[in-house]
């Protein structure tokens, strides 16, 4: 790679309904600038486009042919994230995308190999941990707020995306259902806590065959389940604290809490890891009660895309980026190793493994 540009210029692969909240983040962020935009739609790449001040290409070779583009924001849906992230990395593009990393342990362990290979660096979402509810309770634990931790709790429960989405079926197909929907933003922010994990032991189950869709045109049509909708496990971090995860599909309604980390001096509740904000409270040891923990750490009011602007501040200045590969090949790793002991019945090590991230700078 040559000198390093300031700000990152950026093209965006595409141009669906997440990409206007990272669009939002590049058009206030200093260090990005959208340059190009490409979508399978091109009147949909046109109107972005139009609308940020950058141009649509007609193709992803398109976009990676231009010298404007340093960085490929990788928009696309789960089974396409890998393909484009390798052509990014053949043309020597940075790239940053949207979880997972890949559908695959192959596709992620050839991304990362790439990527080595070429001297690019490649990030991953989620950024949402790097918001101040992740950050501030990470500060909390590091300061020893709850003493040595020993034990947390993940908890994400919805009666399912049906309930809302016009179009839910992939939610329900190989490559979806909850933990790989939205585990991502709970193993991340667990290990942004507490550190990698060794090894998992899990459960699933699909009590439904059938769902039926509740909104839009389509409202009341059928379709056939072909994933596990509850998934619950335990795992095992390398600093010996477990850490209790359960996604479902199937729970029409809870008083669960989103994140819990209970040390030897007290318990921490955070908020959910699919913002980027929200209150984090602390019950301290024989105190009877919870209290909130002031904001200490993170991007305050953080939007999608800060992940990508963390990744040009350390192109910058050299340093590694916080939203890693790493880190979402091991949290995609983790997720796959869940399902296969549900499938098997026992315990299984977690084979990769990542440094703890760093906290926010």
């Amino acid at each position: 790679m040559g000198e390093q540009v300031t700000p990152l210029r950026v093209g965006m692969v595409g141009a669906g309904r997440i990409s206007g909240q990272y669009l939002a983040t590049l058009a206030t962020t200093e260090n990005l600038r959208l340059t190009a935009v490409t979508d399978l739609d091109p009147s949909r790449a046109e109107e972005v486009a139009a609308g940020a001040g950058a141009e649509a290409v007609g193709s992803l070779a398109g976009l990676l042919a231009r010298d404007d583009v340093d960085a490929v924001l990788n928009l696309t849906i789960p089974a396409a994230h890998a393909e484009v992230a390798l052509a990014a990395i053949a043309a020597g593009k940075h790239v940053y995308g949207e979880k997972p990393l890949a559908a695959t342990r192959e596709e992620a362990t050839a991304v990362l190999a790439a990527a080595r290979g070429t001297g690019v660096r490649i990030g991953c979402a989620p950024d949402t941990v790097l918001g101040t509810g992740t950050q501030t309770g990470r500060k909390a634990v590091d300061d020893g707020l709850i003493g040595l931790p020993v034990a947390a709790t993940a908890f994400m429960t919805t009666p399912g995306h049906e309930t809302w989405h016009p179009d839910p079926e992939f939610y329900y197909r190989p490559g979806g259902g909850p933990l790989l929907d939205m585990g991502p933003y709970y193993i991340s922010a667990l290990v942004h806590l507490l550190g990698p994990v060794t090894k998992v032991t899990g459960a699933a189950s699909a009590p439904r065959a059938e769902r039926r869709i509740g909104s839009g045109p389509r409202a009341g049509q059928r379709f056939a389940v072909e994933v596990h909708t509850h998934v619950t496990g335990v795992l095992h971090h390398r600093n010996g604290a477990l850490s209790t995860l359960l996604m479902s599909f199937d729970i029409h309604g809870s008083d669960l809490p989103r994140i819990e980390v209970h040390g030897t001096e007290g318990s921490l509740s955070l908020p959910d890891p699919n913002t980027f904000d929200g209150p984090v409270r602390v019950w301290p040891a024989r105190s009877g009660g919870w209290q909130p923990v002031p904001v200490s750490a993170g991007h305050e009011h953080g939007g999608r895309g800060i992940g990508l602007a963390d990744l040009a501040d350390a192109l910058a200045t050299g340093r590694p980026h916080l939203a890693s590969a790493e880190l979402a090949e091991h949290v995609l790793d983790v997720m796959l190793t869940l399902l296969d002991s549900a499938h098997e019945g026992r315990t299984l090590p977690v084979t990769t493994t990542c440094e703890r991230p760093a906290p926010t700078v």
